[in-house]
């Protein structure tokens, strides 16, 4: 009985000290700026959006390097507006966004496999007609190599069939009218999280970013 006692004493500690560690380094790391680069010619406009938790990447559905709605097609939302300008592109654990409308209906199923990656993981897109800066939406000016590099980054976040077309996933956990998912690569974890995506989007195309975070407020911090 005792050694049990002790097995049951030192797994509760190891997991408090883990927990401890990682909530230090969540509130701590975030902190260290990656600076932007410095470039000229920084006319192509994108935004970052956050709705508290979770952060987005918002580029222009058109622009003459890409054309979103060729692969992210308007048919796949509820309500299709042609008229949309903007695409906003979210990662996460699949499991969280297909099963968890609120907070309120999370099940400790879905949180535990997404901390351990042990879920796969899909890309959030919604489309916007108009989105206007605030606090939680901040406007941010690329260059055109800038702006390639960060195509390129969300392409490969896609993962694509046998065709090289972007799946989408047939589902009716919407969140509203006018977004779809779409199957990803890698899985989420406790250190690479929606946010973690996000930001590294931003160090991607030489952007303003944390060293790592898995939070969506140091990242609206930079700006």
């Amino acid at each position: 009985m005792k050694k049990l006692l002790k097995i049951i004493l030192y797994t509760a500690l190891s997991l408090l000290g883990f927990v401890a560690v990682y909530l230090i380094a969540a509130f701590t790391i975030p902190t260290i700026t990656v600076p932007a680069e410095t470039v000229s010619g920084k006319n192509i406009a994108i935004y970052i959006l956050t709705n508290g938790v979770h952060t987005d990447i918002v580029l222009p559905i058109k622009t003459a390097d890409k054309e979103w709605s060729k692969e992210i097609n308007f048919k796949n939302v509820v309500k299709p507006d042609t008229n949309a300008a903007w695409v906003a592109f979210g990662w996460g654990d699949k499991g969280f966004y297909l099963n968890t409308p609120t907070w309120a209906q999370l099940k400790f199923s879905v949180a535990f496999k997404a901390a351990f990656s042990l879920s796969s993981s899909a890309i959030h897109a919604t489309f916007h007609n108009s989105l206007q800066e605030s606090p939680s939406c901040k406007k941010i000016h690329l260059s055109r190599e800038q702006y390639l590099r960060l195509i390129r980054y969300i392409e490969h976040s896609l993962k694509t069939d046998a065709n090289g077309r972007v799946i989408n996933i047939k589902t009716n956990a919407n969140y509203d009218d006018h977004d779809a998912f779409y199957e990803a690569k890698r899985r989420y974890n406790l250190f690479y999280t929606c946010n973690t995506w996000a930001n590294n989007a931003l160090k991607a195309c030489g952007q303003k970013a944390c060293l790592w975070t898995p939070r969506d407020k140091p990242i609206f911090d930079k700006y």
